[in-house]
């Protein structure tokens, strides 16, 4: 039995015997990064991302079923989770932003050759950060997604305008405007948000960290979404598919690349198979498919545990 703090009260966790899983709060400039460390204290661990709009509890069924002896830190990245929101004006570009996230993070630990983990939007960015400092990369695992989002620089022209005054419609909700439910009114609008990607028990994981009690003072009484509503606007962040190759040009370390099937609905998947193969030219690549729904880590984590400990011990 495992014990933390979380959204301000005690949080049990049954876990295997001889697991365990710390809170911790990196320091940043604008507050905190929030993360889970799994394991041991004294390896330096697997970094794991979690996707977007998600939270460090997407890995909470994956963990226990690895060796014992693994390290993980798994990270609330900006604006989701427990992790501090961006001040107001400032805008998340989540790709972009994770790289810089990455290296803060890695420098504040003094770690000099990582290894990350990353589902959809952080594999991404695992995959980004892989590309960005090839020599500093061992290994990358990246769950059902190949690259940052691609879409056609016409489609991201056009949807500029948009997209921006979303950002300041975001950014101007005052905490009275802000939608207030009750828990199961949450885990109900949270499963249909997923179209069928998480089962009701598993969105319930992810809203240990995904929503907070309203405030005391409040007269309404209920549960906020935790997560920065300026997130919802992630168009500003998309590349080209051209972009997109000439970053996995650039990847040099060994990847683990998993795609869920049917998994993510991919609108081009011609573009991901394109840069998984485009990796090849540089990197030792495994690409393996798995049934399962996107969230495959989360729904069906028994089904890629043997190949992720594989990869991570085989080297």
């Amino acid at each position: 039995m495992a014990e933390s703090m979380v959204n301000g009260h005690q949080v049990r966790e049954v876990l295997p015997p001889g697991y365990k899983v710390e809170e911790i709060e990196i320091p940043v400039p604008w507050g905190h990064v929030a993360g889970r460390w799994w394991g041991p204290r004294n390896k330096q661990p697997v970094i794991a991302i979690h996707g977007w709009q998600d939270n460090a509890g997407t890995w909470d069924n994956l963990i226990p079923l690895l060796p014992v002896t693994t390290s993980v830190l798994c990270i609330d990245l900006p604006g989701h989770g427990l992790s501090t929101h961006y001040p107001t004006g400032m805008l998340y570009y989540i790709f972009w932003d994770g790289i810089v996230l990455l290296r803060r993070i890695i420098q504040h630990f003094k770690w000099t050759k990582v290894s990350l983990m990353g589902h959809s939007l952080g594999g991404a960015i695992s995959f980004m950060y892989a590309a960005s400092f090839p020599d500093e990369v061992d290994k990358i695992i990246c769950v059902d997604i190949a690259s940052p989002a691609v879409r056609e620089p016409s489609t991201m022209v056009k949807t500029t305008g948009a997209g921006i005054d979303k950002i300041l419609q975001y950014e101007n909700l005052t905490e009275d405007k802000v939608p207030c439910y009750s828990y199961e009114e949450m885990i109900d609008i949270v499963c249909d948000a997923y179209k069928g990607s998480i089962s009701r028990e598993n969105c319930k994981i992810l809203m240990k960290r995904g929503m907070m009690p309203t405030p005391a003072h409040m007269k309404r009484k209920g549960y906020f979404f935790r997560r920065d509503p300026r997130l919802k606007v992630s168009g500003l962040a998309m590349m080209s598919i051209e972009t997109a190759l000439e970053y996995a040009s650039k990847v040099k370390c060994k990847v683990l690349n998993i795609r869920a099937l049917p998994g993510q609905r991919w609108e081009k998947l011609d573009y991901y198979m394109s840069v998984v193969d485009k990796m090849r030219a540089t990197a030792d690549v495994r690409y393996e498919e798995v049934e399962g729904t996107h969230h495959i880590q989360l729904e069906a984590a028994d089904r890629i545990a043997g190949i992720v400990e594989e990869f991570l011990e085989e080297y």
